[in-house]
């Protein structure tokens, strides 16, 4: 198996997300469960990999990632347990499967997929060695730097960011609510995982994070691709966490240290009861990968 087969099977094996206390939002088994954020926004979790963010108004909605094909229907009626408004607007936070799998089933729908440059490339060129993506599931508005919606009484802007979970990212930003749906580039669940394969950066992931903290404030709430609701202190939590494992390993690399040496100096000991995996998690977003992934990546290999 290759190594970026083996990464898209890790990932459908996510994480399952215990997140807030569900409202109503269809049957009493539905798997997709409804979070009210805010009087417009919305996070609708299945207990799969990739929170979906939903802007919710007279005008329509506008949905944030999808997760995968076979939750396109309840995703759907969740919605329906909101607003009878339709949803008009898709916008893919970076591309992975888990964010953008029901994005075919939406588009086939007639709801308008938007996206970086990269998306709509990456998903062209296919990801995680599979098939390219068939013509309804690509966005068919894309943007290079940035792109303002005004719908429902405010703006919601959605932006490029540098390279750091992958060379797509996208943060949206619902302005008048306060509230940043991050995609990956933030996540209050286990260490990163940084794509090196499809353009990730750690040190860009640190610097996004430094951008987010800069953008938001004590009242804002951040949606993170995977895991519980945050606030700014979330968001610092997390990048102290990143600074202080990459100063740890700097020092190491700068003595010449091997990689089986930084393994061995435990650099991560002081964040793992917080940040590692549990027994039957996901083995490339524990202690072991990322600290490779860093050094690998300060190694500038």
């Amino acid at each position: 198996m290759n190594r970026s087969l083996s990464c898209h099977r890790m990932i459908v094996l996510c994480l399952a997300f215990t997140l807030l206390i569900p409202i109503s939002g269809g049957s009493e088994e539905a798997r997709v469960k409804i979070h009210k954020i805010s009087d417009k926004v919305y996070m609708l979790d299945s207990g799969s990999p990739g929170n979906i963010g939903a802007f919710v108004g007279e005008d329509g909605v506008i949905l944030i990632d999808d997760q995968f094909a076979p939750l396109t229907e309840e995703v759907i009626a969740a919605i329906g347990g909101i607003t009878d408004e339709p949803i008009r607007f898709l916008v893919n936070t970076h591309a992975h499967p888990d964010h953008i799998g029901g994005n075919e089933n939406l588009g086939k729908r007639g709801v308008i997929i938007v996206g970086r440059d990269e998306v709509r490339s990456r998903m062209l060129q296919g990801i995680f060695g599979g098939p390219p993506y068939p013509e309804f599931a690509l966005p068919v508005i894309t943007f290079s730097e940035t792109v303002t919606f005004h719908l429902n009484g405010e703006p919601v802007r959605a932006f490029k960011v540098v390279n750091a979970h992958t060379d797509s990212d996208t943060v949206i930003h619902f302005i008048g609510s306060d509230v940043i749906h991050t995609g990956d580039v933030f996540r209050t669940t286990t260490y990163p995982f940084i794509d090196t394969n499809n353009g990730g950066s750690f040190q860009g992931q640190i610097e996004v994070l430094e951008q987010l903290m800069k953008l938001g404030s004590s009242k804002t709430i951040f949606i993170p691709g995977h895991g519980k609701p945050g606030t700014v202190e979330s968001v610092q939590e997390f990048h102290t966490m990143l600074v202080t494992v990459n100063n740890h390993v700097q020092a190491l690399v700068a003595q010449g240290k091997s990689l089986e040496e930084v393994l061995e100096a435990d650099v991560t000991k002081d964040f793992d009861e917080r940040w590692d995996i549990k027994p039957g998690d996901m083995s490339h977003y524990g202690k072991v990968p990322f600290v490779k992934m860093v050094y690998r990546q300060l190694r500038g290999n």
